[in-house]
């Protein structure tokens, strides 16, 4: 996010120089003084923010002392008699360590960002303002349970009891920044709403196939359905599916055309989408994530493993905040014992273990959104059609304040369907339809989406499974999970594993949801939502593990449709070859299949790169690459060589071959989908895929291997230099950790105050060890694994994590970025549960009292 002040580091370094001179001067002090005392202004500034972990602090409202035991990795374990004691301290110790996070992602789920950052973001406020999350957190404060609204109040209480005793540049170093372009802002006190809007940033950062709905309906008309087919391959019959034996159904077969097409519309909603993305931070449909559960006769230690690493766009500091929660004593009105991972401003554990299961989460990718295209009244334009009739459309106004500059008043229009995702664009003119139906003079786009309907807050499910004892209660908290849908894998201490889908999933009938719909036609409503009894379970199966990577859930035999658009499997294929290569395994092979950089689609993909003919190649460098190639063990390690020339030619490869025939837009990112659709057209040497449209000759695959070749050697050498032999993948491939709101200001003073990197990474896109990338960008790491976990059922102290960045959210605090190393070579670090073991390895205490 940039600043609207104008300035420009480089043009503005001199004169300001100079005016630093004239104060010097005037204030009778040298130059070098004057930059001293800047020095230990900056020095001071950037450590007032620091928590105080030591000693005590009085908080009225609390029903006994609280104790706050931080570990040697900034890991609170928090201590107290009550549930709202122990909430009322998760909020403190979040506020101390992570409020700007928390500020700007309430400011993002409100579509509020603009009164922070300026008039460049008064668009995004906009569309965000039209999914209306704001009013939705208000709906299910209020709809929700007196446990929810207990702990949301008791949470907030302890955000706001941090906020009284600090200025906001006391809060964070970046207030302080902040301040020298927006004087007039001061955080607000924290409420539940603001605790419960991130879990829908989160819903549509998770949300699922709108994007490839979008991407199918603006190729359709371009492609024969033969030929669209190659672009949407089936699933290959080798792979995994989570529960059942044979094959799913996938997005590409049997498209037919689209009921309606309305393409510039729908480009129009695209922008929104990317608009919204680039502030939530989602980094693309390739994010995937990674889960299993080995049951105790395939465990070492007798006792059910659990490994998760959820995948999400990499940012500083990371999404996750590690914590404990601990009720002394234990007892009925006081449950609660947990660890794992939450999110900065939300009460609870996401992921992880209490004393007597765990449990881990990916993402589901039902799909649970759909576009309508909206026939609007040419006379009247809050007016829609729908079963030959005009209804008037829910209209509200919305007043955004812009830092710096005028409030902005923007127009909601709301269908029955959902909000009008495409009124941020000038009058739509030319459209195309088909199928026979006549296309009305004036189209708008809506959205149809569970996450924008009444329902529980995830923070009710995540409460749940906190209390969970066994299977049952694990997947009664899971009716509570509606949005985002998510795999969620289960382990106990009694040995048992399972898996469960929950989530509020539409049923579709006589259609199939790929495509946008007619919002005029009453026939493409959905019917009704899968029960839960009816979503997919599995409980101890027969082969002694799940695996859920986001591979297909079900098979064809499933009664109902949860999606097309399955990750092919690429990730869960190569985890359950390493659970069955192996008659049993420990934590420390866990760990390492987590840290696994087998490269699956470079088995497809190399035979032929081995055959590219490059005799008649004046340079050597290019044999000499294919030498490199040759002696590759498949491995994308930060330090192989191979690597980088297998994804330098790959990325050339999808870039020659469709950049041509494709809108920028839906140009590929890579990973197995595009892996599997080239293996297939490769035996076709002839298909138009192949050839550029640019140029007067017509290719063939087997130009496009050669050009492909030379491109990517060429891009190679340009980056790393030096002969093929001597190139590494993670120089290429590098991990930087960016602030996603000062980091991105522009200022590389700034920047360089709170980014860190970039740390050289192995891995890649669809590999176990996901740090992917986009293959028509660059090679830079843009989602990752944002934590590493591994339970061990059998002895909980033995368990293993690590998230990306660090605890801290103070850039210059220990433990900003001390996890980053560690995290980059596949480490990890004890999960500690035991109170004796947390006090050798305490850092520091801080008693909070009533």
């Amino acid at each position: 996010m940039r600043f609207d002040d104008g300035f420009d580091e480089e043009a503005d370094a001199s004169p300001r120089f100079q005016r630093l001179r004239v104060v010097a001067k005037w204030a009778g002090v040298g130059l070098a003084s004057l930059l001293i005392i800047l020095l230990v202004f900056i020095f001071w500034s950037t450590r007032r923010p620091f928590p105080q972990i030591d000693g005590s602090v009085t908080i009225p409202g609390l029903d006994g002392e609280v104790e706050i035991i931080r570990d040697d990795g900034g890991v609170p374990h928090i201590y107290a008699t009550s549930m709202h004691d122990l909430f009322l301290a998760q909020g403190y110790v979040h506020a101390q360590d992570r409020f700007w996070q928390m500020d700007t992602w309430r400011h993002i789920g409100a579509g509020r960002i603009a009164e922070m950052f300026g008039e460049d973001q008064v668009e995004t406020d906009a569309f965000l303002r039209a999914m209306g999350w704001g009013d939705l957190a208000a709906e299910q404060y209020e709809a929700a349970g007196p446990q929810v609204v207990e702990a949301l109040d008791a949470y907030t209480a302890g955000v706001n009891a941090y906020l009284a005793t600090r200025s906001p540049a006391e809060l964070g170093f970046e207030y302080t920044v902040l301040e020298l372009v927006n004087r007039s802002y001061t955080p607000e006190p924290w409420t539940p709403f603001d605790s419960i809007v991130w879990g829908k940033v989160m819903a549509w950062d998770l949300r699922g196939n709108m994007d490839n709905e979008i991407a199918r309906a603006l190729i359709l008309d371009d492609f024969t359905p033969d030929e669209l087919a190659l672009l949407y391959p089936p699933y290959p019959e080798s792979h995994p599916v989570i529960v059942g034996d044979s094959a799913p159904r996938v997005s590409g077969a049997g498209l037919a055309p689209a009921p309606v097409n309305a393409l510039q519309t729908i480009a129009a909603a695209l922008d929104s989408v990317g608009r919204v993305d680039a502030a939530t931070g989602n980094s693309g449909v390739g994010i995937g994530s990674n889960s299993w559960v080995i049951g105790p006769e395939r465990s070492a230690t007798g006792s059910p493993l659990l490994a998760n690493d959820p995948h999400l766009g990499i940012r500083m500091p990371s999404i996750w905040y590690q914590v404990s929660l601990h009720c002394v004593p234990k007892t009925a009105d006081c449950p609660l014992a947990v660890t794992g991972f939450s999110f900065a401003g939300m009460p609870g554990i996401v992921i992880g273990h209490n004393d007597r299961i765990a449990w881990g989460l990916t993402n589901l990718g039902p799909d649970v959104m759909d576009l309508y295209i909206e026939r609007i009244n040419p006379d009247n334009p809050y007016q829609y059609e729908y079963d030959g009739e005009w209804r008037d459309m829910e209209v509200s106004t919305e007043t955004i304040a812009v830092a710096g500059g005028d409030p902005v008043e923007v127009t909601v229009r709301r269908t029955h369907h959902g909000p009008i995702i495409s009124d941020d664009y000038e009058v739509l003119e030319t459209f195309t339809g088909d199928a026979g139906i006549p296309l009305p003079d004036s189209y708008a786009v809506s959205l149809r989406w569970t996450a924008l309907d009444p329902g529980p807050a995830v923070i009710a499910a995540a409460l749940e499974l906190d209390l969970a004892q066994d299977f049952d209660e694990f997947r009664n908290a899971l009716r509570l999970f509606d949005v985002p849908a998510q795999n969620v894998i289960y382990a106990d201490i009694d040995g048992n594993i399972g898996y469960q889908a929950p989530g509020r999933i539409p049923i579709r009938d006589g259609w199939d949801g790929r495509l946008p719909a007619p919002g005029w036609r009453s026939e493409f409503e959905w019917s009704g939502f899968i029960p839960f009894d009816e979503l997919p379970s599995e409980y101890n199966p027969e082969e002694g593990y799940i695996v859920a990577a986001n591979n297909p859930v079900v098979d064809d035999s499933y009664p109902f449709l949860l999606t097309t658009d399955w990750n092919y499997g690429d990730r869960a294929h190569r985890i359950v070859e390493m659970i069955e290569s192996e008659a049993s395994l420990d934590l420390t092979d866990v760990a390492l299949m987590q840290f696994d950089n087998h490269n699956r689609h470079a088995e497809r993909l190399l035979p032929w790169l081995l055959a590219v003919d490059l005799s008649t190649q004046e340079d050597e460098i290019y044999l000499a690459a294919q030498e490199v190639l040759a002696e590759w063990d498949l491995d994308n390690d930060a330090d192989s060589a191979g690597a980088a020339v297998f994804e330098a030619v790959w990325s050339n490869l999808l870039r020659l071959t469709f950049h041509d025939d494709l809108v920028e837009d839906l140009w590929p990112e890579g990973g197995t989908r595009w892996s599997l659709a080239v293996a297939g057209m490769l035996p076709f040497p002839d298909l138009r895929y192949w050839d550029d449209s640019n140029t007067p000759e017509v290719e063939t695959g087997d130009d496009m291997l050669l050009a492909a070749f030379i491109a990517g050697v060429d891009e190679a050498r340009e980056l790393l230099g030096g002969e093929p032999a001597t190139w590494e993948w993670g120089r290429m491939h590098g991990a930087s950790f960016r602030n996603e709101t000062l980091g991105e200001s522009g200022v590389g003073l700034i920047e360089n105050r709170f980014n860190r990197g970039p740390y050289p990474v192995g891995g890649g896109s669809d590999i176990v060890n996901a740090t992917g990338y986009f293959a028509d960008e660059g090679y830079e790491v843009t989602w990752l694994p944002s934590m590493r976990m591994i339970v061990d059922l059998g002895d909980l102290d033995r368990s293993l994590a690590i998230h990306t960045t660090g605890q801290s959210g103070h850039a210059y605090s220990a433990h900003y970025q001390d996890m980053i190393e560690a995290w980059a070579s596949g480490e990890h670090r004890p999960m500690r549960w035991d109170r004796e073991d947390i006090e050798r390895n305490s850092e520091g205490t801080l008693l909070l009292r009533p």
